[in-house]
């Protein structure tokens, strides 16, 4: 059995969402509510592979709000996280993915220390974060979805925000590597990283996002942040692609320019329905076949009986195991949204 851990883009979100599903006491809760809910299982998922095979999981709704890392509630996000992973343990869920800003609150406030929740020792093995499969299909979406819009790769400047992050890095290793791409740029807080990720790929410039912005035919967004920011449209070039692959979205703006195309960054669509709500209350355009590509990660694992922690740890994907995810990715039917 595979597990998903996710969580709502915001309060108002939440409360939306408790309502639609029948808690009309939960949806006037504020913050300090949700700060001491529990998690719970919101629904069991059946996924059919392409080839035919056919897997069981669970959706595990951790209760955690973006908010509470923007209003410093640190320790009630970590146990959010936490607690979310004991319950899919516990249920006996082979391998589970952490998303959205599940696995960045695992790592960046090294959660791994605490391995005992109560009375249950928290077995790694068997969570992913699912960024191995996130990277390969943002590298693919950019890929793919260039040329359509106009813009030669070997001619392009990629800017790439949040580049330093798991996912980032990735992104950058697989362009610089596999794509002949003319110039990557840079951007993250971490200048220390910066300067290791430059000397890692051999190349690329460090530089801001209102420098980088500008000059970029390409800008990749897996930064994480609690809430989007606003882009200032004529301050892009003509034709631009930019692939949003942040839960919430990086971007905070709606664009009205032809010429300025955003896609919906690690997104995938399955090549079979899916009977389930949680897509539909993330709000997917087309919630039967699209996923979070993070989640598509753990059912490839349980397809291809990876019950292993495929995805671990900062800055650890390689090439080889993006391209591993990729082959089972293709196989059971997932292809990468391109559509804008």
């Amino acid at each position: 059995m595979f597990g998903l851990i996710g969580h709502l883009t915001n309060l108002e979100h939440a409360q939306a969402v408790a309502r639609d599903l029948g808690y009309p006491e939960y949806g006037s809760q504020g913050l300090d509510f949700w700060c001491s809910a529990p998690p719970f299982v919101v629904e069991d998922i059946k996924v059919t592979s392409a080839t035919g095979q056919v897997i069981e999981g669970r959706y595990v709704e951790s209760c955690f709000l973006p908010e509470m890392l923007a209003t410093r509630r640190i320790k009630a996000a970590t146990r959010k996280i936490l607690n979310a992973m004991a319950h899919a343990q516990k249920m006996g869920i082979n391998i589970t993915a952490l998303g959205g800003f599940s696995s960045i609150i695992f790592e960046n406030f090294k959660l791994e220390q605490i391995r005992r929740i109560r009375n249950l020792e928290l077995d790694f093995h068997r969570f992913t974060t699912g960024n191995t499969h996130t990277a390969y299909i943002i590298c693919q979406q950019v890929e793919q979805a260039a040329p359509k819009y106009g813009i030669d790769l070997s001619k392009a400047t990629v800017a790439v925000c949040g580049a330093t992050g798991d996912i980032g890095s990735a992104v950058c290793r697989w362009l610089s590597h596999n794509t002949g791409v003319k110039d990557l740029l840079l951007i993250a807080r971490n200048r220390e990283r910066l300067d290791n990720l430059q000397s890692e790929i051999g190349m690329g410039k460090i530089m801001g996002l209102e420098e980088a912005l500008p000059m970029a035919d390409v800008v990749v967004w897996v930064a994480s942040m609690p809430k989007g920011i606003e882009v200032d449209p004529s301050s892009l070039k003509k034709p631009c692609l930019m692939v949003d692959g942040g839960y919430p979205k990086n971007i905070g703006s709606q664009f009205s320019n032809p010429n300025v195309h955003v896609l919906k960054g690690g997104i995938v669509e399955h090549s079979l329905d899916i009977d389930w709500r949680i897509m539909h209350i993330v709000a997917m355009d087309v919630p039967a076949r699209q996923l979070f590509a993070c989640f598509a990660e753990s059912m490839l694992l349980e397809f291809e009986k990876w019950h292993t922690n495929f995805s671990w740890g900062r800055n650890q994907i390689t090439l080889e195991k993006m391209e591993q995810i990729g082959m089972a990715s293709v196989k059971h039917g997932f292809r990468p949204l391109l559509t804008t």
